[in-house]
C-alpha cells in the first residue's frame, strides 16, 4: 500500500494537484473568460502572527548557515498542521497568502447551519494546537475569522495562464471578522453569527459591532460530535470516505488524464510547472532571495456586481500578465480582500532573475499603471513596489501547498499600494537600485503605516518625462581631492598620452574605457574631469541612463546645451535669448522655431519649418550644430565627457562619428560591454585609428586594503577582515564597498583608537593583526583631529567565512546563475558545495548521471563566461591569487582586418580548445566567492548533508602527504592515534599511511650499501676530523654519482605536491567535517593544516587555522579519551612552534612544556627536578643505544605519534634556554636535548635518529664540547653509511649533508662548510680550495653541489634553496666571488620557478651585502628597496622571524653611510620593531648584526652632533655587543663583525687599549674561519684608524659613484684588488683622537 501511495505521489497530475484547492479541480473548465460561478459556504480566514519578523530576521542573519531549510521547517510546522486540520474538517484551503490562508466548506444553503458548527470546532482546535508555541524566540499566534453566505468564484486570465478569485459580500466579511480578532480569537461575521445554531456556540458581545467572539462550544452531554460530523460530511462533495476514508484529500487519488493536467497547468507559474518536470523535491525552490514586489490595486466602480467586475478584472489582468511575463516576473497572487482586486507581481523569482530587474518592475508598474487607469469601469490604480530579501517558498502540506513570499518587504508594498492611492510608489531600496535618474522621482510625505515599524523614504515614480530630463545629466559626484584613483594608475597614463596627442595635433581623439558594472568607471571619469581642467579648453561631463538611449538626439542635445550656455538658464525665455545671440549668425530668423522640440523653447513656428519633414529638420539641426562646434573649437578645445556610453542613442552616434571626422574633440567614455552588437557608426567610432579602446581590469590587493582604509577613515584593518574583502571583491570596487556595508549592517567592525605596543605577548596578540595602507597612500589619508587616528578591529566571535553574501552581490550571482541552463546550474551549486577551489576529479564524483565528456564541455563553457577559472597546478593557482587581472588596450582597427570567412569554425575551434586546457587544468576555482556562496545557499540543509558527506568519503583517502614525500600524515602517525575515517581501510591504503614503502628490498640498488662501506668505514673511537671530512665527502660524491633520473627507486617522477593536496584536499576536508558537525574530525584536519602550514614557512596561516582548531577543542572539552589527549597535545606543540618562529620564547616555552605535560612527559620547573631528570634520561640514553645495537622491535604507531611530537618539543626546548643567558638554564638546555634524543632513539627511525645526533652534536659545539660533538656525528655518517640507498635513504643522506653544511657555516668552518656544499672537479672528490688563495675571482667553481645537488636530484626545492641560501653566505664570506653569484642565479631560478618568496627575500639580502661589504653590485639597490616596500607586508616575510630585519638593517645602514638619516630612521625604526623577535637562528643573528652596525652609525652621528647622551649610548651599545658574544647562540661565524663593531665603539670612546683588543680578536677569528671578506675590511680599518691623516669628508657617496657592476667584474673591467678597497671606512678623528 505504501508502494502503491508513493507511486501515486509521483505522477505529474498529483503534483499539480496538490497547488490547487477542490474548488479548481473539481470545477467546470469552460473556455469562456472570465466565467462566473455561484455558491454557498462557509470561509475560514486564518492569519498567523510573527511569520513576517522570523523572516526578517532569516534573511537579515549573518551566517550562510542559517537560511530557508530552517524558515521551511518553521513555516510548515505551523501551516501543514493547520491545513491538516482544515481537511479533516472537510475545508477546502483556496489560498495560500503569505502567512495566511482562506479556506472554504462549499455546501447548499440549509446546511450552512450545522457546517459552521464543524468549522468553529476547527477553529477552536487550531487554537489548542498553537495557543502558545514558540519557535526561534519569536512568539507565533493565530488568529481567525468566520464568515458564510452566499460566494461568487470569478476565473480568468489568457491562453497562457488562468486565475480565480472569490468575491462577495462573505468574502467582505471573513476579512472584517479577522481584523477584529485578538491573539487566539475567533470572530464570526454578522452573518455567520445569523445563519449558526446558537444553541452550540458559546459568545461574546463586541462593543459597537455586530461580529461575535467565540469562546466555547456547548454541546449537551448527550451530544455525539462524530455522528454529527459524519452527517455532515455525507453534504461535502469531495470529502473522502470508504475506502479513501484514510486519506486526508480526495485529490490524492487523482487519474492521469492529459486534457485535464493541460487545463490545470494553466492556474501554475512557469517556475513551479519547471519543478514539477524536473521531479525535483519542493523544498527546491524555497530559499531567502533578493526579489522585487509590485503589488497592483484595482478599486472598481460596481464591486459587488460580478457582472461588471469580470470583463475589468479580465481586461487588467490579461494586460498585467504579458508587462509582468516580457520583463520575466510572474503573477504570484489573485485575491479579493480589503477595497478592490490586488494582483501581487514577483520580479525575480527562481530562474527568472534577470538585470536590470528593478529597473524593470519600475516600467512595468507604471506601464500597468497607465493602461488600467484607462480601462472601463476601474476607479482608482494603485501601485506599490519595493526590493529587497524575503521567503520565496513552498508552504503547506504534502497535500496541500502554494508557492508564496512572505517577508517585510511584501508588507511595505501592500501598505503603499493602500496608503498611498492612486500612484506608483516605491522604497528607498527600489529608488536607489533602480539606476534611474533622480529625476524621475518625487519623495513623498512619511505616512503612519500599520504593520510597518518604520518603512524609510516613500517615492513616486512619475515616469519618463523628456522636458523633466532636460540638462539634467550632468556627471556628479562627491569627489575629494584627497582621495585618489586607486589602482588606476595605469588608465590615468593612457588618459595623459591621448590627452597630450590631441592637445599637440589637430586630431580629434578618442579614448573608451570599457569595464563591468561594479569596475569604477564613473570615479574614473570623475578623476579624468579634474584632471582636464586647464586653460584653453572645456570639459563638458554627462552620465547617461538605459532611458537616454530610447531618446533620440539626447546625447548630442546635452552637449549642444553646454556649449550654447542653455544648461544654466531657467526659463525658456531665457533659453531663446541665448539661442538668438549664439546663431545669429549662423542661421536665419525664420529657422529659430527648429529648436522647439529639442530645447524646449516657444519660438513661433513658420511657414518654412512648417513645410519641412523631420527628417530635414534632423539634418538641418546637424549641420548647425556642426557649424557651432567649428566655431567653439577655434576659440577653446572641447573634452567630452560621457559616463555609461553604452546608452548613446542611434541618431547621437551617427553625429560623434561626423564630428571627430570634422572637428578636432576629445572624446572619453566609459561604457559597459554591449549588450547586443553596437550600431553602425558606433563600431565604426571604435575601430577609428584614432581611438584608444581601453578593457579595465580589477585592482590589486594593496589598492583593496588602501581604498578600505581610507573608506573607514582607518590607520588599518584586521588582517583577517584583508584577506576577506580581497578575496571577496575580486578587486572590483564596488563588491568592497557592498561588503564593507554589510559588515558595518551586522555591526561587524569596531573602531578603537591606535594603542602603543602591548607589552605582555599572548597566543591571541601574537601576531600585530593590522594590515595597513601602502606607504604612498600616507598623503591621502584623511585623518581627523590630531591624535585621533584610529583602527578598525571586528567584533567578537564574528566568522568572517560564513557571512552571507551581500542582497546586492547575492543577486548579481543570481543574475548568472538563472541565465544558466537547469545542467549547469546543477554543475555550479555542486561546485559550490566543494569550495572556492576543487577538482575535476572530485565534482565527477558528486555529480548526478554526468559522464566525463558533458562536464569537460560544461566546465569549458562555464570557464569562458568567468564563472570559473582553470589551473594546471596549485602554484599557478597561488600566483594568480596574489595579482588581478589588469587593465588592456584592444585593437579593434586590426581585429576587423581579419578575414570574416571561418568564424563560426573559429569559435568552434576556440571552444574545442578550452575543453582541451580544462582536461589539462584538474584545478578549478569560482572566479567569485560570491558566486560560490550564493549557489551554496542554494541548497537546503538535508541536501547539503549528503553533498559534505560524498565529498568528505572521496577526499579523506587522499588526505596525506604526495607520494614525494612517500604518502603519511603532516603530523607523524596522526591518523594511528584517532579515529577521523569514514571509510574502512583495504591494505593498499594501510600501507600508504604507514609509509612501508620506506622498507625497500636492497637488490635494487644499483649502488649497494655493502661496496660504499667497504671503501668509507669509520671507527666513532678513534677517528680524526680531517680523514672523516674526507671520507664523508667521498660518500656523498660516490652517491650523486651514482644516483640518476632513470633510477626510479631513488629519484622521484615529481616534485613535491603537498601544498596543492593542501589547498584542495585537506583544508576542504576540514571544513566539510565542520559542515556536518563532525567537530573532532574537523579538528583533526585543521592540525593537519596548521603543520603543513609550518613547513611551507606560514606562519600566519598555521595560526589562523590553530585558532580554528582552538574553537573546536573548546566543544570538546568534556571528551577525556586518550585521542583527545594527544590532539590537545598536538594543538600546544604546534602553537609551541609558531610562537618559536615569531621569536616569542617565553610564550612558546609554555605550550611546548603543556604539550609534554600531556604526552606523559613532563618537563621539570625547579634545577633539583632538572638534575634528577638528567640522571634518569642519561641511564636511558644508555639503555636505547644498546637496544639500537640489538636492534629490537621498533614501538607501536600511537607510540611513534607520542615520540615524534616529544622530540619536536624537546628540541625547541633545548634552543629556547640557550638563548637564555642564566647560568642554570645549560641545565635545561643539556635535559630537553637529552630528552629529545632519547625520544628519538626509542623511534628507531632512522631520520629521527640521525636528527637527534646532529641537534645533539650542535648543542655540544655550542657548549664547547669538542669530544662529544664530534663523537654523535660520527655516528650519524655510520648510521647514513648503513642505510639502504631507496629514495627515502637518500634523503636522509641529502638532509645529513645540509645540516652539516648549515652547522659548519655558523660555527664558523666556511673551507668545510664549502667543500658540503661543493660539488667535485674534476671526477677526484677534493673540494677547491684556490679561493682561499687570494684569487677568487679566478675560482673555477665545479658543476656541482653536494647537498644542493642531492636536493635537487630529490626534487625538493623547498630543502634545496635553504642549501642556496647558506651557501651563497658563506662563499661571499670567503670572497668566491664567482661561484657565489653562480650560486644566486640558482636561488633566483629557483625563487622564480617556484614562487619562493623566502628565496628571493635572501637573494635580495646578499645583494645588498654586496654593495655594502664586496665592493660592486649584482643588482640595483633600487630594484632591492623596491622588493622590500612590495613585500613587506608578504605573511610570509612579515611573520618569519630574522629576513626582514635583515633587509631592513642593511638599507638603514646605506642611508646610515651616506648620512641621510630622515631615511635611515624610517627603516632602522622598522627593524627595531623586530628586534624583541629572538629567534636561535642564523638568520636572525645576522640581521642582529646589521642591526648593531645601525647603532654604531647612529653612536658616530651622535659623537659628531655632540650629543648629551652619546656617552650613554656608547656604553649601552658596548654591553650589547659583548653579551650577543657572550650568548653564543648561533655558533660563532657572526663574532668577527661584532668584536670589529666594539672595536670601532671603544675607539668612538676613546679606549684605544679595548679597540686593539678586539680588532685582534677579529683578525684571529677570521684567519681561523677563513672569512676573508671581514678581513680585507678589519685590516682596512686597521690602516683607515690609526693612520695621521687630517679629517676628511664622507667618501662613501664618492665610492658608490665609482662601484662597478658584476658584469664588469668578470669581464676584467675592474679588477678583483680594486674592488677589495671599496669597503666603507668608518670615520675616526671626529673628537680629537686620543692616541
Amino acid at each position: 500500500m505504501t508502494a502503491r501511495r508513493e507511486e501515486l505521489k509521483d505522477r505529474t497530475i498529483i503534483r499539480i494537484a496538490a497547488h490547487l484547492p477542490d474548488l479548481i479541480l473539481y470545477g467546470d473548465f469552460s473556455p469562456a473568460r472570465p466565467s462566473v460561478e455561484y455558491f454557498d459556504g462557509v470561509l475560514m480566514f486564518v492569519d498567523i502572527s510573527g511569520f513576517t519578523a522570523m523572516t526578517e530576521k532569516f534573511s537579515t542573519a549573518m551566517y550562510m548557515d542559517r537560511g530557508a531549510e530552517q524558515l521551511v521547517e518553521i513555516l510548515n510546522h505551523y501551516i501543514s498542521a493547520i491545513v491538516e486540520k482544515v481537511l479533516l474538517f472537510g475545508g477546502d484551503i483556496l489560498k495560500f497568502a503569505g502567512d495566511a490562508l482562506l479556506a472554504l466548506w462549499k455546501v447548499e444553503r440549509k446546511q450552512l447551519k450545522n457546517i459552521i458548527t464543524v468549522v468553529v470546532k476547527c477553529s477552536l482546535e487550531i487554537h489548542q494546537l498553537f495557543g502558545a508555541q514558540e519557535s526561534e524566540g519569536l512568539d507565533v499566534r493565530v488568529k481567525i475569522g468566520l464568515a458564510a453566505g452566499h460566494i461568487t468564484m470569478l476565473v480568468f486570465g489568457d491562453e497562457t495562464r488562468n486565475f480565480f478569485l472569490v468575491t462577495g459580500q462573505a468574502v467582505d466579511d471573513v476579512r472584517l471578522a479577522q481584523n477584529m480578532a485578538q491573539m487566539n480569537d475567533v470572530i464570526l461575521s454578522p452573518n455567520c453569527w445569523q445563519l449558526c445554531d446558537r444553541n452550540m456556540i458559546e459568545i461574546e458581545r463586541i462593543p459597537d459591532q455586530r461580529a461575535v467572539k467565540v469562546n466555547f462550544l456547548k454541546l449537551p452531554p448527550t451530544f455525539n460530535f462524530d455522528e454529527f460530523f459524519l452527517k455532515c460530511m455525507m453534504f461535502m462533495d469531495y470529502y473522502p470516505s470508504g475506502d479513501h476514508k484514510n486519506l486526508l484529500r480526495l485529490a490524492c487519488m487523482l487519474e492521469s488524464d492529459p486534457q485535464l493536467e493541460l487545463s490545470l497547468q494553466k492556474y501554475l507559474m512557469e517556475s513551479i510547472l519547471k519543478q514539477i518536470d524536473d521531479k525535483q523535491l519542493r523544498g527546491y525552490l524555497s530559499e531567502l532571495r533578493p526579489v522585487t514586489i509590485v503589488f497592483v490595486n484595482l478599486i472598481f466602480k460596481d464591486q459587488n456586481k460580478p457582472e461588471v467586475l469580470g470583463p475589468a478584472i479580465q481586461e487588467a489582468s490579461v494586460h498585467i500578465n504579458s508587462v509582468v511575463r516580457f520583463f520575466r516576473g510572474q503573477i504570484n497572487k489573485v485575491f479579493m480582500f480589503d477595497k478592490g482586486c490586488s494582483f501581487l507581481c514577483v520580479f525575480g523569482f527562481p530562474g527568472e532573475k534577470a538585470p536590470d530587474e528593478v529597473a524593470h518592475a519600475l516600467e512595468s508598474a507604471v506601464d500597468i499603471f497607465d493602461f488600467c487607469s484607462q480601462v472601463h469601469k476601474i476607479y482608482t490604480v494603485s501601485v506599490g513596489v519595493t526590493s529587497g530579501t524575503v521567503f520565496c517558498g513552498i508552504v503547506g502540506h504534502t497535500v496541500r501547498h502554494e508557492y508564496t513570499v512572505i517577508g517585510q518587504k511584501v508588507n511595505i508594498a501592500a501598505r503603499m499600494m493602500m496608503y498611498y492611492p492612486g500612484i506608483v510608489t516605491c522604497d528607498l531600496v527600489t529608488y536607489n537600485c533602480s539606476n534611474l535618474p533622480a529625476y524621475f522621482f518625487k519623495e513623498l510625505p512619511k505616512k503612519i503605516m500599520k504593520g510597518v515599524v518604520d518603512p524609510g523614504p516613500v517615492y513616486q515614480c512619475l515616469g519618463l518625462n523628456e522636458k523633466v530630463m532636460f540638462g539634467m545629466a550632468y556627471l556628479v559626484g562627491n569627489r575629494n581631492e584627497c582621495y585618489p584613483l586607486l589602482g588606476r594608475e595605469k588608465e590615468i597614463n593612457y588618459f595623459r598620452s591621448t590627452m597630450k596627442e590631441f592637445l599637440t595635433s589637430n586630431c580629434s581623439q578618442v579614448l573608451m574605457y570599457e569595464g563591468l558594472p561594479g569596475y569604477g568607471k564613473s570615479q574614473i571619469l570623475m578623476g579624468l574631469e579634474y584632471l582636464s581642467q586647464g586653460e584653453n579648453h572645456r570639459t563638458i561631463a554627462i552620465a547617461l541612463t538605459k532611458v537616454s538611449f530610447h531618446q533620440n538626439f539626447y546625447t548630442i542635445q546635452i552637449l549642444m546645451a553646454n556649449v550654447l550656455g542653455l544648461d544654466t538658464c531657467k526659463h525658456y525665455k531665457e533659453r531663446q535669448s541665448n539661442l538668438q545671440s549664439r546663431v545669429k549668425a549662423l542661421l536665419d530668423e525664420k529657422f529659430h522655431c527648429i529648436f522647439n522640440d529639442i530645447f524646449h523653447v516657444q519660438f513661433p513656428i513658420t511657414r518654412e519649418v512648417s513645410k519641412m519633414s523631420a527628417s530635414k529638420k534632423q539634418k538641418q539641426l546637424e549641420a548647425l550644430f556642426m557649424k557651432i562646434l567649428e566655431k567653439t573649437v577655434k576659440q577653446e578645445r572641447i573634452i567630452f565627457i560621457i559616463d555609461e556610453g553604452q546608452f548613446v542613442d542611434p541618431a547621437s552616434w551617427a553625429f560623434l562619428e561626423k564630428l571627430i571626422q570634422t572637428v578636432p574633440i576629445f572624446i572619453i567614455m566609459s561604457l559597459s560591454p554591449f549588450p547586443d552588437t553596437p550600431c553602425p557608426s558606433a563600431s565604426t567610432i571604435i575601430k577609428n585609428r584614432n581611438t584608444t579602446y581601453i578593457t579595465l581590469g580589477a585592482v590589486q590587493p594593496s589598492d583593496i586594503r588602501n581604498k578600505v582604509c581610507l573608506d573607514l577613515n582607518v590607520k588599518g584593518i584586521p588582517k583577517d577582515l584583508d584577506l576577506y574583502l580581497v578575496e571577496g571583491s575580486c578587486g572590483i570596487p564596488f563588491y568592497c564597498e557592498e561588503l564593507l556595508k554589510n559588515l558595518d549592517l551586522h555591526r561587524v567592525l569596531v573602531f578603537q583608537p591606535v594603542e602603543s605596543e602591548e607589552k605582555t605577548v599572548t597566543w591571541k596578540n601574537l601576531f600585530k593583526n593590522v594590515a595597513k595602507p601602502t606607504e604612498e597612500l600616507k598623503r591621502f589619508t584623511l585623518t581627523g583631529e590630531e591624535g585621533s587616528e584610529e583602527i578598525c578591529k571586528l567584533a567578537r566571535g564574528v566568522r568572517l567565512k560564513n557571512l552571507s553574501p551581500p542582497a546586492s552581490l547575492k543577486e548579481i550571482s543570481l543574475v548568472q546563475l538563472d541565465s544558466m541552463s537547469l545542467s549547469y546550474q546543477m554543475l555550479v551549486r555542486c561546485a559550490a558545495i566543494i569550495g572556492l577551489t576543487f577538482t575535476t576529479e572530485l565534482l565527477f564524483e558528486i555529480l548526478p548521471c554526468w559522464n566525463m565528456k558533458m562536464m569537460i564541455k560544461a566546465l569549458a563553457a562555464l570557464v569562458e563566461c568567468n564563472i570559473f577559472d582553470c589551473f594546471r597546478s596549485g602554484k599557478e593557482l597561488c600566483r594568480s591569487l596574489k595579482q588581478n587581472a589588469t587593465s588592456f588596450e584592444v585593437n579593434f582597427r586590426s581585429l576587423s582586418l581579419r578575414p570574416t570567412e571561418g568564424m563560426a569554425n573559429q569559435v568552434d575551434e576556440e571552444l574545442r580548445e578550452l575543453e582541451n586546457e580544462v582536461i589539462e587544468c584538474h584545478i578549478i576555482r569560482f572566479c567569485r566567492p560570491m558566486m560560490q556562496k550564493t549557489a551554496y545557499e542554494l541548497w537546503l540543509k538535508d541536501q547539503k548533508t549528503d553533498m559534505h558527506l560524498k565529498c568528505a568519503r572521496y577526499l579523506e583517502d587522499r588526505a596525506h602527504k604526495c607520494d614525494h614525500c612517500h604518502g603519511g600524515d603532516f603530523i607523524p602517525y596522526h591518523h594511528f592515534t584517532v579515529d577521523i575515517r569514514l571509510n574502512s581501510l583495504d591494505m593498499d591504503s594501510i600501507r600508504k599511511m604507514a609509509n612501508v614503502q620506506d622498507l625497500r628490498p636492497e637488490e635494487h640498488l644499483s649502488c649497494s650499501r655493502i661496496e660504499i662501506l667497504g671503501k668509507l668505514e669509520i671507527s666513532p673511537e678513534n677517528c680524526r676530523y680531517r680523514p672523516i671530512t674526507e671520507k664523508v665527502l667521498s660518500f656523498f660524491d660516490i652517491l650523486i654519482t651514482k644516483m640518476s633520473p632513470s633510477q626510479a627507486d631513488i629519484i622521484p617522477l615529481e616534485s613535491c605536491q603537498c601544498e596543492e593536496i593542501l589547498e584542495v584536499v585537506v583544508m576542504p576536508l576540514a571544513h566539510h567535517f565542520l559542515a556536518l558537525g563532525e567537530n573532532s574530525k574537523a579538528l583533526y584536519y585543521f592540525l593537519e593544516t596548521a603543520s603543513e602550514y609550518l613547513i611551507l614557512r606560514d606562519n600566519y596561516m598555521a595560526y589562523t587555522y590553530l585558532n580554528e582548531g582552538e574553537r573546536l577543542l573548546k566543544s570538546l572539552k568534556n571528551n577525556k579519551s586518550q585521542s583527545h589527549v594527544f590532539e590537545s597535545a598536538t594543538f600546544y606543540s604546534l602553537k609551541g612552534q609558531v610562537c618559536f618562529n615569531m621569536g616569542q620564547m617565553v610564550l612558546a616555552k609554555k605550550m611546548l612544556r603543556k604539550a609534554l605535560k600531556l604526552l606523559n612527559r613532563p618537563f621539570p620547573f625547579n634545577l633539583i627536578s632538572v638534575l634528577f631528570y638528567t640522571r634518569v634520561e642519561k641511564n636511558k640514553h644508555f639503555y636505547y643505544m644498546n637496544q639500537l645495537a640489538k636492534q629490537s622491535s621498533p614501538p607501536g604507531k600511537k607510540r611513534l605519534a607520542e615520540l615524534h611530537q616529544q622530540t619536536t618539543c624537546c628540541f625547541l626546548l633545548w634552543k629556547i634556554y640557550n638563548l637564555n643567558y642564566f647560568f642554570h638554564c645549560k641545565y635545561y638546555a643539556y635535559l630537553a636535548v637529552l630528552m629529545g634524543m632519547n625520544a628519538a632513539l626509542e623511534t628507531q627511525d632512522d631520520l629521527q635518529i640521525v636528527k637527534a645526533y646532529l641537534e645533539y652534536s650542535l648543542h655540544c659545539q655550542m657548549t664547547g664540547q669538542e669530544d662529544v660533538w664530534l663523537r654523535y656525528e660520527v655516528l650519524a655518517m655510520e648510521r647514513i653509511f648503513r642505510l639502504p640507498m631507496t629514495y627515502v635513504g637518500s634523503e636522509i643522506v641529502a638532509y645529513v649533508a645540509d645540516m652539516l653544511g648549515y652547522t659548519k657555516v655558523i660555527m664558523g668552518h666556511l673551507d668545510l662548510a664549502v667543500d658540503l656544499g661543493k660539488g667535485w672537479l674534476g671526477g677526484t672528490g677534493r673540494a677547491d680550495t684556490s679561493g682561499t688563495q687570494g684569487h677568487p675571482g679566478l675560482v673555477v667553481f665545479s658543476a656541482g653541489t653536494r647537498a644542493q645537488k642531492l636536493w635537487a636530484l630529490l626534487r625538493n626545492p623547498n630543502a634545496q634553496y635553504k642549501v642556496l641560501c647558506w651557501l651563497s653566505k658563506c662563499l661571499l664570506m670567503k670572497t668566491r666571488y664567482k661561484p657565489m653569484i653562480q650560486v644566486l642565479g640558482w636561488l633566483w631560478d629557483l625563487a622564480v620557478t617556484e614562487d619562493q618568496v623566502f628565496s628571493k627575500a635572501f637573494f635580495y639580502l646578499v645583494c645588498l651585502d654586496i654593495m655594502l661589504y664586496a665592493g660592486f653590485t649584482y643588482r640595483a639597490f633600487d630594484e632591492c628597496v623596491d622588493f622590500i616596500r612590495h613585500n613587506e607586508d608578504n605573511r610570509i616575510l612579515k611573520f618569519q622571524s630574522g629576513i626582514l630585519l635583515g633587509l631592513y638593517s642593511s638599507v638603514a645602514i646605506w642611508y646610515a653611510r651616506l648620512q641621510d638619516w630622515d631615511t635611515f630612521q624610517i627603516f632602522f625604526n622598522k627593524a627595531k620593531n623586530l628586534m624583541t623577535r629572538r629567534t636561535p637562528s642564523a638568520l636572525y643573528f645576522q640581521g642582529i648584526c646589521a642591526f648593531m652596525e645601525c647603532q654604531v652609525l647612529h653612536l658616530q652621528k651622535e659623537i659628531e652632533e655632540c650629543a648629551e647622551n652619546a656617552q650613554d649610548s656608547g656604553v649601552q651599545l658596548l654591553k650589547n655587543l659583548e653579551h650577543l658574544v657572550s650568548q653564543n647562540v648561533t655558533g660563532t661565524v657572526f663574532f668577527p663583525r661584532l668584536y670589529h663593531l666594539m672595536a670601532y665603539v671603544c675607539l668612538l670612546m676613546g679606549d684605544g687599549q679595548n679597540c686593539d683588543l678586539f680588532l685582534d680578536t677579529a683578525l684571529q677569528l677570521c684567519e681561523a674561519q677563513g672569512n676573508l671578506l671581514e678581513m680585507h675590511w678589519l685590516n682596512m680599518s686597521r690602516e683607515w684608524w690609526y693612520s695621521s691623516s687630517e679629517p676628511t669628508e664622507n667618501l662613501w657617496p664618492l665610492t658608490l659613484q665609482g662601484l662597478p657592476s658584476w658584469h664588469a667584474v668578470v669581464t676584467g673591467q675592474v679588477s678583483l684588488q680594486e674592488i677589495q678597497k671599496n669597503k666603507f671606512l668608518m670615520r675616526v678623528n671626529i673628537l680629537d683622537n686620543p692616541f
